[in-house]
């Protein structure tokens, strides 16, 4: 995959992360006006990358630095799996976006908690059985692809990587040495 964007390029060096809708890619190769990426087939039967047309706009971002400020919430670039656009609907200055995806990426998603959509870091709306929630402010809107997209169209999907890691810890199915023995009764104990 070959990319281009001075913006985010900057600095940029062979060996680096940069997350391309939400997927983390290393760059093998800089030229003066994009960047070279290799993709995994895993990489495109988990994403949205298989999909991408030469010359159709990506969300583009850089690893964040150590010593940077943090906005949002923890995007590792590591893809769930994919959902598909059901309905984009304008209310006032936001844009409601419902997204179908499978029950096991939905057991991680919590109202008013994290979802990493295409590499953009949103607040879930609404959840049902089926499909989720985002309300995208015009900033958003405009500075990501997320609302030139239409309904059918799929989109990455990274749940909160907090919410993983406590699932891991509380599946019973899980041996007490894998999940460090936390348990329900556990935290009740230290009051939590």
């Amino acid at each position: 995959m070959r990319s281009g964007q001075k913006k985010v390029l900057g600095g940029t060096r062979i060996g680096d992360s940069i997350a391309v809708n939400g997927v983390c890619l290393t760059v093998v190769s800089l030229e003066k006006d994009g960047f070279t990426a290799d993709v995994m087939a895993e990489t495109v039967r988990r994403t949205n990358l298989g999909d991408t047309k030469i010359g159709e706009k990506v969300n583009l971002e850089r690893a964040m630095a150590a010593d940077g400020r943090f906005g949002g919430h923890i995007v590792a670039g590591h893809i769930d799996g994919t959902g598909m656009i059901e309905e984009l609907r304008k209310e006032e200055n936001a844009v409601w976006v419902k997204i179908r995806t499978t029950p096991e990426i939905l057991e991680l998603i919590v109202e008013k908690g994290s979802i990493c959509i295409d590499g953009i870091s949103l607040t879930v709306a609404e959840v049902s059985e089926k499909s989720f929630q985002v309300s995208v402010i015009p900033h958003t809107g405009e500075e990501t692809t997320l609302l030139k997209k239409k309904a059918g169209d799929r989109v990455n999907l990274e749940n909160d990587i907090v919410g993983k890691y406590i699932k891991k810890f509380l599946t019973p199915s899980e041996p007490a040495g894998k999940c460090g023995g936390l348990t329900m009764e556990l935290l009740e104990e230290y009051g939590i």
